[in-house]
């Protein structure tokens, strides 16, 4: 690559800078909270959100994803004697009983069984102490770099600790699976043990569900240690946020008043998708004259609601490059400000490849060039 090329791309990058919110958050009891858009990951309320705690049962949300990354739903499971003796919230399963695992995630995501935790665990990995080690490499590659896990059930433990902001990527993460996304979302899921007729029903223990409108997941977690934990989602106007508190003395409450203040402070503004052409450049000694730019990724932003009429997309490209250009290239970036104010940039780069020109095509190109200036 040539170094004045080299140079300009060395500066290419795609960051997501954080925005204050201007209009004052509710007050929480929680002593660390989050609220996050689920779409870009912008946070837009934080209180103690990188303060290590325990999570509770909030572990489970990862245990879930993990599972359905690994293992196949219509996968049976023989209950191990391991889970069965679990201590704390359960699904009152028993050793020998054979489930799917299917119904082993609903009995962990909706009554929280440590038991079924086990269960997955040992399905999934093989042995708990090897599911374990993957769900922590799992974090680590989400970002949840303030996480350690040391069990799939989040019993209490020294070393088995996250953080609000930790929590609400992973959630993030594991909403866009469509199948945690339906069992978070349950009020109540029946479950049938494998050679039986036998059916039970399986509530879920987020209250919010059934109080808060838009409420659609996530999880709830409570220890001594931990105190009352709850990850919330609610969606509306097809807008998701993600609420995290954590040691809260009204989890509910607090959840619910960060999500009703998100909800009304703000607004989401999608400027431009990932993939769609923005603008192009001229490419000297290509087989084609001009190369399109798209972005590779959304151009999206959260904003308050006052200044979403303030929102301007400010492209910054070349006037031309050399080929051969590569596709996927980096040539150029594009910001997102607000008022001036830089929110967002994001890489722009080739929607193609564009080669050297033949020698044939330079004389056609010319040609070309020399027609028009004469005309």
């Amino acid at each position: 690559m040539r170094p004045a090329r080299l140079l300009w791309f060395a500066t290419l990058w795609l960051v997501l800078l954080p925005m204050p919110a201007r209009a004052a958050p509710p007050a929480v009891s929680a002593d660390a909270a989050v609220l996050m858009d689920a779409a870009t990951g912008q946070v837009l309320y934080a209180k103690n959100a990188h303060q290590r705690r325990a999570p509770a049962s909030t572990t489970k949300i990862l245990t879930a994803l993990l599972a359905l990354q690994r293992g196949g739903l219509a996968q049976p499971v023989r209950i191990p004697a391991e889970a069965a003796r679990t201590p704390g919230s359960s699904m009152h399963l028993r050793a020998g009983q054979r489930f799917t695992l299917a119904d082993l995630l609903e009995g962990l995501l909706l009554p929280s069984g440590n038991d079924a935790s086990v269960a997955i665990a040992r399905a999934v990995g093989g042995s708990v102490p090897s599911f374990v080690r993957e769900m922590n490499r799992t974090a680590r590659k989400l970002g949840a770099l303030d996480s350690h896990f040391v069990n799939p059930s989040g019993l209490s433990a020294p070393t088995h600790y996250s953080t609000a902001y930790d929590l609400a990527l992973i959630a993030r993460t594991a909403l866009r699976d469509p199948r945690f996304a339906a069992l978070v979302g349950s009020r109540q899921r029946r479950v049938r043990e494998l050679g039986s007729r036998r059916e039970r029903t399986l509530s879920n223990t987020n209250r919010l569900l059934w109080t808060f409108p838009g409420a659609d997941g996530v999880k709830t977690g409570t220890t001594r240690a931990a105190g009352q934990c709850l990850v919330a989602s609610a969606t509306r106007q097809g807008w998701r946020l993600i609420a995290v508190v954590l040691h809260a003395d009204q989890r509910w409450s607090d959840a619910a008043r960060l999500l009703d203040w998100g909800f009304a402070t703000f607004v989401p503004v999608r400027a431009a998708p990932a993939g769609v052409p923005l603008t192009s450049v001229a490419v000297r000694g290509g087989a084609y004259g001009r190369v399109a730019l798209i972005a590779v990724s959304p151009l999206d932003l959260v904003v308050p609601r006052r200044e979403a009429d303030r929102v301007r997309v400010r492209l910054v490209v070349p006037q031309k490059v050399r080929a051969p250009v590569l596709r996927g290239e980096p040539l150029g970036l594009a910001y997102l400000e607000v008022g001036g104010s830089l929110r967002q940039r994001v890489l722009l780069e080739a929607a193609r490849a564009v080669p050297r020109a033949g020698v044939l095509q330079l004389v056609l190109i010319w040609l070309e060039r020399s027609a028009a200036f004469l005309a």
